[in-house]
């Protein structure tokens, strides 16, 4: 499985893919960071992540993408910009037919390195072990792309079998008809 991570932000959001499935080595396929100029509006940056996103997208034809959930913050601004930012993460893969799942902070941190109070550079240090970099990617944004789509291929199998089961049980709540009466009012 090939996915497609994105820790959003208006300034860095950054995006790694990686290949693999839960239970083998796992490949890096690309890592990086869409920026934004600071000092241009909003809505200016908005459009060009969702560039930098397709580009991502087109070029390395994810099957999922895992983005990073949108936690309460005290810094109500930053909270905004992000959850515009991964907004337009999930647009551009909903546009495509692409499955999206959402991953809190603590979620991520825990799948890659056992603990959901972790470090930037506890995960860093674990994202380079488990995808066998030479070193750290840079900056840290891109690190979280890439424990994103690790903590995603590692959870998949889990999170289908969880939701097949209650589909079958939705589908057994669900009443059905015995029979249908025809010609009668």
């Amino acid at each position: 499985m090939k996915v497609l991570g994105v820790d959003p932000g208006l300034t860095r959001c950054g995006v790694g893919v990686v290949d693999g499935v839960a239970g083998r080595p796992l490949t890096m396929v690309g890592v990086g960071v869409v920026r934004t100029p600071a000092d241009a509006d909003v809505a200016r940056r908005l459009v060009l992540i969702e560039r930098g996103i397709d580009e991502w997208l087109d070029e390395h034809r994810p099957e999922r993408v895992a983005v990073e959930r949108v936690f309460s913050q005290h810094n109500v601004r930053t909270v905004m910009g992000t959850a515009q930012a991964s907004a337009v993460a999930m647009l551009c893969a909903a546009r495509r037919g692409l499955p999206v799942a959402l991953h809190t902070p603590s979620e991520v941190k825990a799948a890659v390195t056992g603990s959901g109070r972790a470090d930037k550079a506890q995960v860093g240090a674990m994202v380079t072990r488990l995808l066998r970099l030479s070193a750290p990617p840079k900056p840290a944004d891109a690190a979280d792309a890439l424990a994103l789509a690790i903590c995603h291929i590692w959870r998949a199998p889990a999170v289908n079998r969880l939701q097949q089961a209650q589909a079958q049980a939705a589908a057994r709540r669900t009443p059905v008809p015995a029979r249908t009466l025809k010609g009668t009012r």
